[in-house]
C-alpha cells in the first residue's frame, strides 16, 4: 500500500486539520471536495463557498485539490433512501447512507482510480487493527463528545484497512487550536448541525416539494384505536414528539408509533415511548465475522444517546434481537441501532422498531 492519501475536505475545521496532520506525517496528501447536488433543488444543498474555502486551505497546504461530482449517485443512495424511510413511516439517518455509499464508497474507488491507496476523513473515530482477531476494528474516539462512530458502523474491512481517522485521538478543543496556531483559514468557521442537503431544517417541505413523497392526512389514534383527531400526513412526525401535534389534552402526550398501512400515528402518555426489545435489520458486523449466539453489548439507538446495556443475539438473514436491562425511549424505526463493547463497534442496523416480548 503506497504513501499517497485523498483527504475527504468540507472546507471545514475538522477536514482540515485532518489534512494538516497528514502532510505533517509525511504521507504524500490532495484534497477532495464532493459536490452532491446535481438535479436537485437549488434552495437546497451546501454553501456555494464550501468547495472555494476547501481549495484555500489545500493551497495553503501546498497540495492538489479535486472536485468531484456525484449528484446523480447522492440522490439515488442518499436522497431517494431518505425519502422512501419516510414513505415507509420510518425516520432514516442519511448521515448513515452517505457514509457507507459516498464518503466510503465513491470517494474511495475515485482515490484509488487516481493512484491514491487510501482515503482519510475528519470523523472522530480510531481505527486500529488486532492481530489475535485478524480484523481491522472501528473504535471510539478520545473526545467522547464528538465521537462519530455511531454513524461509521457500516464501514467493512476493506474500507477499514484503507481509512485514516487522523483526529481519533484529539480533542475539538486541541484540533481547533491547532488550526489557530497553523493559521488555517477554517480555524474558526462554524459548524453545520443540519441534515446536509436541507439548509432550512424544514425537511417536511423539502420531502413534499422536492422528493414528491405525499403527506395524507389521517387519524392520530391512542393504544385501543381511539381516534383523536386528524394530522398533517405520517412525514410530519417522529417518535417521541410531543410539540407540533395540534391538539390539547389534559396530560402531555407523545407519538408512539406511526402505522402506514392505515395512515395512523399512536399517540400515548410518556411511558408508553419505552421499550424492552428491538430487531434490527441490514446488520454489519465489524469487531467479529459473525454472531455464534447471544451477546453482551452497550447500544446506542440514536446519535447523542448514551448506550444502554442490552443482549443482542442473532436472528438470521441479518436481523438480530436486542433486548435491553433497562426499556429504552423512543425506539425509532429507521434510526440505528449500534452495538459496542467498551469502545470497539461491534456493528450496528437499522431498527425496523419495537419487538414485543
Amino acid at each position: 500500500m503506497n504513501n499517497k492519501v485523498m483527504v475527504a475536505m468540507s472546507g471545514g475545521v475538522d477536514s482540515s486539520v485532518a489534512a494538516l496532520l497528514l502532510r505533517e506525517r509525511g504521507y504524500e496528501v490532495c484534497g477532495a471536495t464532493l459536490k452532491l447536488f446535481d438535479g436537485a433543488s437549488p434552495q437546497n444543498g451546501p454553501p456555494p463557498e464550501d468547495a472555494e474555502a476547501a481549495r484555500l486551505v489545500a493551497h495553503s497546504l501546498d497540495m492538489d485539490h479535486h472536485v468531484f461530482s456525484f449528484g446523480p449517485q447522492f440522490r439515488r443512495d442518499v436522497m431517494d433512501r431518505f425519502a422512501e424511510g419516510y414513505r415507509k413511516g420510518e425516520t432514516p439517518n442519511p448521515c448513515v447512507d452517505c457514509n457507507r455509499f459516498v464518503k466510503f464508497g465513491l470517494l474511495l474507488d475515485k482515490a484509488r482510480l487516481l493512484g491514491y491507496d487510501r482515503i482519510a476523513t475528519g470523523h472522530y473515530a480510531t481505527v486500529v487493527y488486532d492481530e489475535a482477531r485478524g480484523r481491522y476494528l472501528l473504535k471510539k474516539a478520545k473526545d467522547v463528545s464528538k465521537d462519530q462512530t455511531y454513524v461509521l458502523y457500516t464501514l467493512r474491512q476493506e474500507e477499514l484497512s484503507r481509512v485514516l481517522f487522523p483526529l481519533g485521538d484529539l480533542l475539538k478543543s486541541e484540533v481547533r487550536s491547532l488550526a489557530a496556531q497553523r493559521g488555517l483559514a477554517s480555524a474558526q468557521r462554524k459548524e453545520s448541525q443540519d441534515i446536509c442537503f436541507i439548509k432550512d431544517g424544514d425537511y417536511v417541505s423539502f420531502l413534499k416539494n422536492v422528493m414528491g413523497v405525499a403527506a395524507e392526512p389521517g387519524d392520530f389514534v391512542d393504544g385501543t384505536g381511539r381516534i383523536l383527531g386528524r394530522h398533517r400526513g405520517l412525514l410530519a412526525y417522529t417518535v417521541g414528539q410531543r410539540k407540533g401535534l395540534g391538539l390539547a389534552f389534559p396530560r402531555p402526550m407523545y407519538v408512539v408509533s406511526k402505522d402506514p398501512g392505515s395512515n395512523r400515528v399512536v399517540l400515548g402518555p410518556h411511558e408508553e415511548l419505552f421499550s424492552a426489545r428491538l430487531t434490527a435489520r441490514d446488520v454489519n458486523l465489524i469487531s467479529v465475522d459473525r454472531l455464534e449466539g447471544p451477546v453482551p453489548v452497550q447500544v446506542k439507538t440514536r446519535y447523542s444517546q448514551k448506550a444502554a446495556s442490552a443482549v443482542v443475539t442473532p436472528l438470521g438473514n441479518g436481523r438480530v434481537l436486542v433486548e435491553f436491562e433497562e426499556k429504552q425511549r423512543a425506539v425509532t424505526p429507521g434510526q440505528a441501532a449500534v452495538f459496542y463493547q467498551d469502545d470497539i463497534v461491534l456493528g450496528g442496523g437499522t431498527i425496523e422498531g419495537p419487538a414485543l416480548p
